[in-house]
């Protein structure tokens, strides 16, 4: 009966988006822009229906191009619609954006087999046991970062299902909370980079991915913090729902030296180590084995370090200057023949301009000069005299002499080019900021020190085997496309490498770990690839019939404000994200929503922001909820569907948050694409 419920909801939905296109569309004065708009009803509801969208797509396109070629020429509609086909698969297939979708999701499916996410988990899992509601925000922790390296929500939510849920619920925490902190963790792939949504919108939209990969960082960043401050503040109110972890089940094993140290000396590491290194013949110890604990007790104090060093150096670096000496300012050493010695430069005679549509005065060669070009005098180069700009008139100004210098050598043209900076170029004084973060960073790395026990060294040591490798792999794919050292599909293949050696340090490297990888993957962009040739021949048969013209004028004709469209926009994607995927919309929905972005002055890559953001629904919104359906296969029998669905509903809520964060506060998607692009 639970399941009638939801397909009695969509079914509902499908009756009124039915009722709708019967009431309102002019059956009696059809004109092509209608048949559009029928073509987008149609597709929505066959969708529904359980269809496959690709084929759907292709399927619906084809038959409408159709009419709308017959319309015209009846004789050549088949192959003007056959040709239409081909030239738009054929587009698709010669994007260069699209090839980095299967290397990115291949290093996804490598690093889900390489089983870091279970040592990641538990190494979270004790570090925060602290925390008020420690399990549920180290599984949101986990998710966000499981979500960057891999980016397919079905693959975080089914195995911190396997790993978290059941945790969870043996420790207490209530079935709604755990649903919905899985599900929203896990379509944390939707927007944190490298998203396959972003690649998507990036070459429907024609945005470059690199920026949107550098505007997704920080709401991506922001929509975890804010999860995790929900679950916090769930925990301190109900405690109920989230009881503390166990004290057993906080017990970690001591190694037998640690042991040692721990009873004899001190419970710290630091007093513990450097007592043991000075009486280490009296416990037993080797001196390297104290060596290597405390090398891997530094860490923390060494990373620290070369983080400061190099925001000294940033700090204190000397301005750039532009020499100018072996420069000269553009068209100012070389004078043009062409340019008689009474005359000058002039402005062109208005008889010599032209419409455009007259072929016969348009642009001509200009006049070659008998004695060819001429060099320009030994006592100077003459500067063409200013034309004025209200009368065309030329004014004779004296002529000015300009010295040209002799041809800059290798090396000064290294030492002063524009932008370069000198080697005895003096350093800036440290400034105040910088103080305050070296003090601040001192005071937390000896705050870090004094509660840094053995127990924790231990925490810290799971994070280094769990959470740093993929830390790296995630630094070495994302930095190398944000600060342009790499495109994204060159970064996409560094990613699927990394993943190949991850999974060879795990000892999870075989051949039928890497034959499925390679079948999911194929699978995978396969679906995405053809999702792109359907939408390719909708969008073409949709514009065929008029139905973008149709849309247009339609919003036009509302006079809406900036806001107003805006507010509509988004709000029209969070409903299709009820029965659509994030996918259907994307390649169906965006081609009507971005011509009009024009015209309301709205940055294309501040709009696939909010609509990353927005389509998180898409995967936590019944009916389709594809998260929810992915945790309902792997949980008990007891968790019922309506208890993940009324578990995800809170984060919906933090969703639309966090979409009115960002509308009102642009920066926060915009400030790191501006800063590293200057955009």
């Amino acid at each position: 009966m639970k399941i009638r419920k939801e397909l009695w909801f969509g079914f509902s939905l499908m009756a009124m988006i039915l009722t709708v296109t019967v009431i309102f569309m002019p059956w009696g004065n059809m004109q092509n822009g209608h048949l559009g708009l029928l073509m987008l009803s149609l597709v929505v509801v066959a969708i529904m229906l359980g269809f496959p969208t690709a084929f759907t797509l292709m399927g619906m396109g084809v038959f409408f191009a159709w009419l709308a070629y017959n319309s015209v020429n009846p004789d050549l509609a088949v192959r003007q619609t056959l040709d239409l086909m081909v030239q738009r698969a054929y587009s698709v297939m010669s994007n260069d954006v699209l090839i980095s979708i299967p290397l990115f999701v291949f290093m996804g499916y490598l690093v889900e087999r390489a089983n870091l996410i279970a040592k990641l988990f538990r190494s979270l899992e004790l570090a925060l046991a602290r925390l008020p509601g420690s399990l549920a925000v180290a599984t949101l922790v986990t998710c966000a970062i499981f979500a960057t390296a891999t980016g397919i929500v079905g693959a975080v939510v089914t195995l911190m299902g396997l790993l978290a849920l059941p945790t969870m619920l043996k420790s207490g925490y209530d079935v709604r909370l755990s649903a919905g902190v899985i599900t929203a963790g896990g379509c944390l792939g939707i927007l944190i980079p490298p998203s396959v949504l972003l690649i998507v919108y990036g070459a429907t939209a024609g945005v470059s991915v690199v920026q949107l990969y550098a505007g997704a960082f920080f709401p991506g960043i922001m929509l975890a913090s804010l999860y995790i401050i929900y679950v916090i503040a769930m925990a301190k109110l109900k405690p109920e729902w989230a009881p503390p972890l166990p004290m057993e089940e906080r017990h970690i094993d001591l190694p037998p030296a640690n042991e040692k140290i721990r009873e004899a000396i001190s419970h710290r590491v630091l007093p513990g180590l450097i007592g043991a290194l000075k009486g280490s013949r009296n416990l037993g110890i080797s001196s390297g084995v104290i060596a290597k604990q405390g090398f891997i007790a530094l860490l923390p104090a060494l990373t620290l370090v070369l983080f400061l060093a190099f925001t000294w150096n940033l700090a204190t670096k000397p301005l750039a200057t532009a020499e100018t000496a072996g420069l000269v300012e553009m068209g100012g050493g070389i004078e043009e023949a062409a340019v008689e010695e009474s005359g000058g430069l002039a402005e062109p005679k208005e008889e010599g301009l032209a419409e455009p549509e007259e072929e016969s005065d348009g642009l001509k060669e200009p006049p070659a000069e008998e004695d060819g070009v001429k060099e320009p005098p030994a006592e100077g180069v003459q500067e063409p005299p200013a034309a004025k700009a209200a009368t065309g008139a030329t004014a004779q100004a004296p002529a000015a002499r300009v010295a040209v210098p002799p041809a800059p050598t290798v090396g000064d043209t290294a030492a002063g080019a524009a932008g370069a900076v000198t080697p005895d170029a003096e350093r800036r004084p440290v400034p105040t900021w910088y103080w305050i973060v070296f003090g601040v960073s001192v005071a937390s790395a000896i705050g870090f020190y004094t509660i840094f026990t053995f127990v924790r060294l231990e925490v810290f040591k799971m994070l280094l085997g769990s959470f740093f490798p993929l830390a790296l792999l995630i630094l070495a794919v994302l930095g190398s496309i944000v600060f342009g050292l790499a495109t994204p599909t060159e970064a996409a293949a560094i990613g699927s490498a990394g993943g190949f050696v991850l999974a060879a340090a795990y000892r999870q490297l075989n051949f039928t770990m890497v034959k499925e990888s390679v079948f999911l993957t194929a699978k995978t962009s396969a679906m995405v690839c053809w999702l792109f040739v359907g939408s390719s021949i909708f969008s073409a048969a949709f514009a065929l019939l008029g139905g973008q013209d149709l849309v247009e004028k339609w919003v036009l004709s509302l006079d809406m404000t900036p806001l107003q469209f805006m507010l509509l926009s988004q709000f029209i994607i969070f409903i299709l994200g009820w029965p659509l995927e994030w996918t259907e919309i994307i390649v169906i929905f965006m081609p009507i929503f971005i011509p009009l972005l024009p015209h309301f002055g709205v940055d294309p890559l501040f709009f696939g922001l909010l609509v990353a953001l927005n389509l998180q629904t898409a995967f936590l919104s019944p009916p389709v909820a594809m998260a929810a359906f992915y945790l309902k296969g792997v949980s008990p029998p007891h968790v019922t569907l309506n208890q993940i669905f009324a578990g995800m509903m809170p984060f919906m809520v933090i969703q639309v948050f966090a979409l009115a964060l960002l509308y009102i506060f642009p920066a926060i998607g915009l400030w790191l694409p501006s800063v590293l692009y200057g955009n």
